[in-house]
C-alpha cells in the first residue's frame, strides 16, 4: 500500500519536475515475474525506474536505509519503502547469495525485480562488465528479463551529490529476453553467456562505450578483497 501511495504522489511530480521520456514500456510485461536489468549511472536510478516502469517493481537497497534512528531515520525508512526498496546487506560471498535470494523471492511471487549487473555505479559513464547474478536469477526463477537502457540520471543525480539537477533523462525498456536455451543456472559458462548476451541488449539501449571489465569499488578490508577473489562473478 505503502509502495502503491509513493507511486500515485511522486510519479506525477517526478515526471514534471524533469519529465523523464520513456521508450518501450510495452516491453514490460503487466503481470508475472520479470527481471529488469537496467545500467546504473546514478543513486536514483532505481527512483527512476521505480515511477516510469508500467507496473510495480521492487529493487535491493542497503539495509542502513532502513536502520537509521530519529526522524531523518525514520523518513529515509519511509521513503525507501515506498519505492519498493528491499534491504540487505551488501557485499561478496554470502551476503551476495542472501542478496540473490531476497530477489528469487521477490520474482517467486509473481513480481517484478530490478538488478543491475554491474554492481555498482559507473563513475565514468562507461558500461561494465556484468556479473552473473542476474542469470542466477533468470535461470533459476525461469523467468524472462527486460534490459534497461538509462541515460541522463548522471547529471539528475550526479554521483556524490544530494541535489537534484536539471536534466534530460531518457529510460529505454528493451524487449524481454528468454536466458533457457543458454542451460541450467548451475553451469557457469550458461551464466556467463547469459549475462553477455543481457549486456549487448542493455549497451544498445544507452548507446554507453564498452569498459570490458568488472566496475570495482575499493574493498573495505583484507576479508573483502580475499570474497571479492573467491566469488568474483556474484551480485
Amino acid at each position: 500500500m505503502l509502495a502503491s501511495a509513493a507511486r500515485r504522489i511522486a510519479g506525477p511530480l517526478a515526471k514534471a519536475g524533469f519529465r523523464p521520456k520513456v521508450e518501450g514500456k510495452r516491453n514490460v510485461p503487466k503481470r508475472g515475474a520479470v527481471i529488469l536489468a537496467s545500467n546504473h549511472l546514478s543513486f536514483i536510478d532505481s527512483v527512476v525506474i521505480t515511477l516510469v516502469a508500467p507496473r510495480m517493481v521492487s529493487f535491493l537497497a542497503k539495509s542502513d536505509y532502513f536502520t537509521g534512528t530519529g526522524v531523518k531515520g525514520w523518513l529515509s525508512k519511509v521513503f525507501f519503502s515506498g519505492v519498493g526498496a528491499v534491504p540487505v546487506e551488501r557485499g561478496a560471498g554470502a551476503a551476495a547469495q542472501q542478496a540473490l535470494d531476497a530477489g528469487l523471492a521477490i520474482l517467486e511471487k509473481g513480481d517484478a525485480f530490478a538488478i543491475y549487473p554491474e554492481g555498482t555505479r559507473s563513475l565514468d559513464g562507461k558500461l561494465y562488465k556484468g556479473r552473473t547474478g542476474v542469470a542466477w536469477l533468470a535461470l533459476t526463477a525461469g523467468v524472462p528479463v527486460v534490459p534497461v537502457g538509462i541515460v541522463g540520471t548522471d547529471e539528475l543525480q550526479p554521483v556524490g551529490s544530494n541535489r537534484i539537477h536539471r536534466a534530460k533523462v531518457t529510460v529505454r525498456f528493451g524487449k524481454p529476453l528468454d536466458l533457457a536455451h543458454f542451460g541450467p543456472a548451475t553451469s557457469g559458462r550458461a551464466r556467463r553467456q547469459a549475462t553477455d548476451a543481457i549486456m549487448a541488449e542493455i549497451q544498445k539501449l544507452s548507446g554507453q562505450e564498452l569498459a570490458g571489465r568488472y566496475n570495482e569499488s575499493p574493498a573495505a578490508n583484507v576479508v573483502e578483497r580475499v570474497k571479492r577473489a573467491l566469488h568474483p562473478e556474484r551480485l
